[in-house]
């Protein structure tokens, strides 16, 4: 297992590598000149090149990519052009806006849709398994913008349960902090519970079939028994992978939903930033959020061979 982990590891660092390197290209590959867009159209071209000397972006492209590299490192991740702010400490702030939501959410919708998919699967070809997985359908058909937006209309202005205006109450204290993240958290909830919930009941359906499930059914074992003791290890496993999937996807892409509910968040950053053409926030988003998709996805292949044994064989 040691062995397995160790080898995850190694290959974590070349692909961070990679992930920089594109990160960067796709950045300079945005059209447009953020010190023109800085400067205005009245600019002339000895300011413009004024401002690019004294940001950095008249040099080679691979004498930048070392630089910003190099500063990266040691993590420097600039300042921002637009509020001339360092963009380590601002990014750190709003990821951890988004972090608690995304969290919260995706711990929710394992702790609910695991058991309902492994029931809906023990319930193969009933009222019951139907039943779930309609509303599991259903859920994936949403669109998170619109049910965000049906939430905020329900619980914020007709019932007055939630503050509309989330970046305001988050802060406050710690029950204004809870209730402005109620709403983002209960659309996320809703909306990933779908597809946790088909892959737990195919995975479970997947286990159900194998020979020492039969095996523990013939000595007599309740059939409580053969789901958690025998059928859940196993059948967490995939879903595990999924939920690790959805995790690192949601920490960089829930800008639609931060925007719903007027959240300072990661995603809007980014937005914010792409608009204005601000290069060293832009970078610094999309670094760390490929940087946490990256951190996830080994954290669930060193964490897989706990449910699945033969994997670090």
């Amino acid at each position: 297992m040691i062995r397995f982990m160790l080898g995850r590891l190694a290959l974590a660092i070349p692909t961070l590598f990679i992930v920089t390197l594109a990160v960067f290209a796709m950045v300079r590959a945005i059209p447009g000149d953020p010190a023109s867009a800085m400067l205005g159209d009245l600019a002339t071209p000895e300011m413009v090149a004024r401002l690019k000397a004294s940001m950095g972006i008249d040099k080679p492209l691979p004498v930048q990519y070392v630089i910003w590299l190099g500063d990266v490192v040691s993590g420097d991740f600039g300042r921002s052009i637009g509020n001339d702010e360092p963009v380590g400490p601002l990014i750190w702030e709003r990821f951890k806006v988004s972090a608690s939501i995304v969290l919260l959410a995706v711990a929710l919708a394992s702790m609910v849709a695991v058991p309902a998919g492994m029931i809906a699967a023990w319930r193969q070809g009933t009222a019951t398994d139907l039943g779930l997985i309609g509303v599991a359908t259903l859920l994936l058909s949403i669109p998170s913008f619109w049910l965000g937006l049906m939430i905020l209309l329900v619980f914020g202005l007709g019932l007055g349960w939630f503050p509309i205006l989330g970046s305001q109450a988050l802060s406050g204290s710690w029950r204004e902090w809870a209730a402005a993240i109620a709403m983002p958290v209960l659309t996320l909830f809703l909306v990933e519970m779908g597809s946790i919930v088909r892959m737990s009941r195919a995975a479970t359906i997947d286990v159900l079939r194998q020979e020492y499930i039969t095996h523990a059914r013939a000595k007599g074992l309740s059939e409580s028994a053969v789901m958690w003791r025998h059928a859940f290890r196993n059948a967490f496993a995939p879903t595990w992978t999924l939920i690790g999937l959805i995790l690192g996807a949601l920490l960089g892409g829930i800008a639609v939903v931060e925007t719903v509910f007027t959240i300072p968040g990661l995603g809007r950053l980014l937005v914010e930033g792409i608009y204005t053409r601000d290069y060293p926030v832009v970078q610094g988003c999309i670094l760390m959020i490929a940087f946490v998709y990256v951190v996830v996805n080994l954290i669930v292949d060193m964490a897989y061979p706990f449910f699945d044994p033969k994997v670090a064989r």
